[in-house]
C-alpha cells in the first residue's frame, strides 16, 4: 500500500446517506466510460489500471459499519479489469460483502468505470478514468510519444483523502431559511434494475452552445429547461399544481479550493410551475433566474453548512447506527419529495490533441430510481444519457422534440450494453423461499392433522414454535451469509435466546445458560481461528468479532456469580477461556485491538 493515506477514514457528508439508501434497484452506481478507435487489449488495460491505483490508492478501500458511522478501510484487495457482462449500473455494495466500491469493466472498443456514489462523485471519477485512459493509451502504443495530462503537481496524498465539508464548514454560517415546495413526482409500475433503459444523446458542442447563447443562457440551463417541460408534458392535469423540480448537483470545488477525490457536491434545486399559458420561453427565464440566484457562493455554503451541521450535530452523532440509518432513509425520502428527477452534468473531459486519433467519445449515466439525465462533453460532442425505469420513452421523445423545435441537430446513441434485459441467477434466494415456505406448510400441516385427531390444538404450538425458530435460525443464516464471523455472532445470540425462551416455557431447568450459551460461545471462539485460516482474513476482518466473542463468553461467569448456574463448570471453562483470549488480544496485539475499538466507537 501507498504510504500517506490512512488506514480508515470517515464518509465525508454527502456519502453518508448512501450506504442505508441502497438496494439492488437503486444501487447508487454510476458509470463514466471511454469509447476509443480500437479494440480494447485486456492485458494492457490490467496494467493500465495497476498503474492507476498507484497514483490513487484511497479507491483501495472497502465500506464497514462503526458502532455510530460508516466508515472506509484500507484492504489489500487487487483491481482487477473484467469483461463486461452485468447490467449498467449493477451492485457493488452489498452489506458484509468485503469488496472494493469500484469496477473496471471492457466491451469492444469501451472502457467502464463504475463507482458507488459514496466512494467518490463525478470530478473524482472523471479524473481517475482520465488517469486510466492516459495510462493504457501510453503503454497501448508507446511509439506515439503521447503526453502526459497535466495535473496538480503540488496535491498530496492527504489532499485527496480530505474531507473538503468539515474543511470548509463553519458554524457561522448563517442557516438557510428557504424552504422549497413539494415537487411533482413521476409515478407508476417501474422496471426492474436489469430492464434500465438507457438512451444516449450526441450533439455537437458548437450547435447547442450557439443554440443556448441565444436565449442569454448557459448550456446546462438551456438542457434543464427542456427537460423540466418534457417532463410537464406526461404529468396528469390533476397534478400540475405542484412544480416541475430538477436536482442539479453542483460541484463544490468551483466555490471552495479541494483536491479532494471524496465527495465534495452540494445541489441545487430549479423547478417550474406550470400554468395554461406557460411557454418555453417562461420557463427557460425562471431556470436562468434560479441558476442565477443559487450559484453564489453564499447561498452554496449556506447549503452546504446546513448539512454538515446536522452530521456534527453531538444528540445525533450519539445514536448508534441501527437507529440513526433509519433517520437518515427517511430524511433522504422526505428530501426527494422536493424534486421530481436529477440532472447530473459532469462537465467537459479533456485531453491534449495527441490523443485524438485514439479517443472516440466519453459517457455517462447513473442508475436511477424513476429517471434521470446526465451529461458530459469531449471535444465538440456533448453526450447526454438518460436512465429511465419508466415503462416506454414518452419523456426522452418530447426532449428529442423539444431540439427538433429549436434546429439542434443530434443522433440516437443505442450502445449495447450486455447483462441488459437478463435476469441476474438468484439460487440462494430460491432455495430460502422455499424453505419458508416449507416452514409454513410444516406448521399448518400439523395444526391440520392435531385438531383432526384431538378436536382441539395442544402440541402444534410445539411445532409450530419449532418451525419458527428453524425458519428464523436459517433466516439469519441466509442475511448473514456474505460475512462468516458476522453470521456466528448472530446465531450464537439468536439460539442462546430461543433456548431461554424454550427452557422458560418448558419448565425452567437451566439448560439454557448451564449448557447452551457457554458451549456455544466456546464454540464460536473455537471456530474463528479455522475460518481466519481458511479465507485468508485480514486483522481488520475478524478481529472486532472475536473481541465480541471474549465479551460474550464472560457472560456465562457473571450469570454463575448472581446464582442463575446450577452447573458450573461449563461456565468456569468458557469464561477463563474468554478472559484469555481477550487478554491475548490487548498483550500481543493491543495497537490493532485498541485502533478497532476506535474506529468502531467513533462518533
Amino acid at each position: 500500500m501507498k504510504s500517506g493515506y490512512s488506514k480508515w477514514r470517515k464518509l465525508d457528508n454527502a456519502a453518508l446517506a448512501f450506504p442505508p439508501a441502497t438496494d439492488k434497484n437503486d444501487t447508487r452506481v454510476f458509470r463514466m466510460y471511454c469509447e476509443l478507435t480500437e479494440e480494447i487489449s485486456p492485458q494492457i488495460l490490467q496494467d493500465a489500471l495497476d498503474r492507476t491505483m498507484e497514483k490513487y490508492p484511497l479507491f483501495q478501500v472497502v465500506l464497514r459499519k462503526g458502532l455510530f458511522w460508516f466508515y472506509l478501510e484500507r484492504r489489500d484487495i487487487r483491481a482487477v479489469a473484467k469483461e463486461e457482462k452485468k447490467p449498467p449500473c449493477s451492485r457493488l455494495y452489498i452489506p458484509d460483502k468485503k469488496s472494493l466500491l469500484f469496477e473496471v469493466s471492457y466491451y469492444e472498443n469501451r472502457i467502464n468505470f463504475e463507482v458507488y456514489h459514496a466512494l467518490t462523485d463525478g470530478t473524482g471519477a472523471r479524473n481517475f478514468l482520465q488517469e486510466l485512459v492516459q495510462n493504457y493509451l501510453l503503454l497501448r502504443h508507446p511509439e506515439a510519444g503521447l503526453p502526459h495530462i497535466k495535473t496538480e503537481e503540488k496535491s498530496t496524498f492527504r489532499d485527496h483523502e480530505e474531507d473538503s465539508f468539515s474543511q470548509y464548514y463553519s458554524s457561522e454560517t448563517p442557516k438557510n431559511k428557504d424552504k422549497n415546495p413539494r415537487a411533482v413526482p413521476l409515478k407508476g409500475a417501474m422496471l426492474s434494475h436489469e430492464e434500465m433503459e438507457v438512451l444516449e444523446i450526441s450533439i455537437p458542442v458548437k450547435e447547442i452552445l450557439a443554440k443556448a447563447r441565444e436565449y442569454g443562457a448557459s448550456i446546462t440551463a438551456y438542457l434543464s429547461a427542456v427537460f423540466i417541460c418534457s417532463i410537464h408534458e406526461e404529468i396528469p392535469k390533476n397534478r400540475q399544481k405542484r412544480p416541475v423540480t430538477l436536482m442539479v448537483p453542483v460541484n463544490l470545488r468551483n466555490f471552495f479550493p479541494s483536491e479532494s477525490m471524496a465527495n465534495f457536491f452540494g445541489w441545487i434545486e430549479v423547478g417550474y410551475t406550470f400554468t395554461e399559458t406557460t411557454t418555453f420561453q417562461d420557463v427557460l427565464e425562471g431556470v436562468k433566474k434560479q441558476f442565477e440566484e443559487e450559484l453564489v457562493k453564499e447561498k452554496i455554503a449556506m447549503h452546504m453548512n446546513g448539512y454538515v451541521r446536522l452530521e456534527k450535530n453531538p444528540l445525533i452523532r450519539a445514536v448508534p447506527l441501527e437507529v440513526k440509518k433509519y433517520f437518515l432513509m427517511v430524511g433522504a425520502a422526505w428530501g426527494s419529495r422536493r424534486i421530481t428527477t436529477v440532472y447530473s452534468n459532469i462537465g467537459v473531459v479533456r485531453f491534449p490533441k495527441e490523443y485524438e486519433p485514439y479517443i472516440q467519445r466519453f459517457g455517462f449515466f447513473t442508475c436511477t430510481e424513476a429517471l434521470q439525465l446526465c451529461s458530459c462533453s469531449y471535444g465538440d460532442e456533448l453526450l447526454l444519457g438518460f436512465t429511465s425505469k419508466i415503462p416506454g420513452e414518452s419523456i426522452q421523445r418530447n426532449f428529442l422534440r423539444y431540439l427538433r423545435e429549436d434546429e439542434i441537430p443530434f443522433t440516437e446513441e443505442r450502445n449495447d450494453f450486455p447483462g441488459c434485459q437478463e435476469e441476474q441467477k438468484q439460487e440462494g434466494k430460491k432455495a430460502y423461499q422455499i424453505f419458508s415456505f416449507l416452514c409454513l406448510a410444516v406448521a399448518v400441516i400439523c395444526g391440520m392433522v392435531n385438531y383432526m385427531i384431538w378436536d382441539t390444538l395442544n402440541w402444534f404450538w410445539f411445532a409450530a414454535a419449532g418451525s419458527l425458530c428453524a425458519w428464523l435460525v436459517v433466516s439469519v443464516g441466509y442475511t448473514k451469509r456474505r460475512n462468516i464471523l458476522k453470521n456466528e455472532m448472530w446465531q450464537l445470540i439468536l439460539i442462546t435466546t430461543i433456548a431461554v425462551l424454550w427452557d422458560n416455557f418448558t419448565g425452567w431447568r437451566g439448560w439454557s445458560i448451564d449448557f447452551v450459551l457457554p458451549f456455544g460461545a466456546m464454540a464460536v471462539m473455537g471456530s474463528m481461528p479455522v475460518i481466519v485460516k481458511v479465507n485468508h482474513l485480514e486483522k481488520e476482518e475478524y478481529l472486532f468479532y472475536l473481541i465480541q466473542a471474549g465479551i460474550a463468553g464472560c457472560i456465562p461467569i457473571i450469570l454463575v456469580w448472581i446464582g442463575l448456574v446450577r452447573f458450573p463448570y461449563p461456565s468456569i471453562i468458557c469464561a477463563g477461556i474468554s478472559f484469555l483470549v481477550l487478554a491475548g488480544l490487548f498483550i500481543f496485539q493491543k495497537k490493532s485491538t485498541v485502533r478497532e475499538f476506535h474506529k468502531k466507537l467513533r462518533m
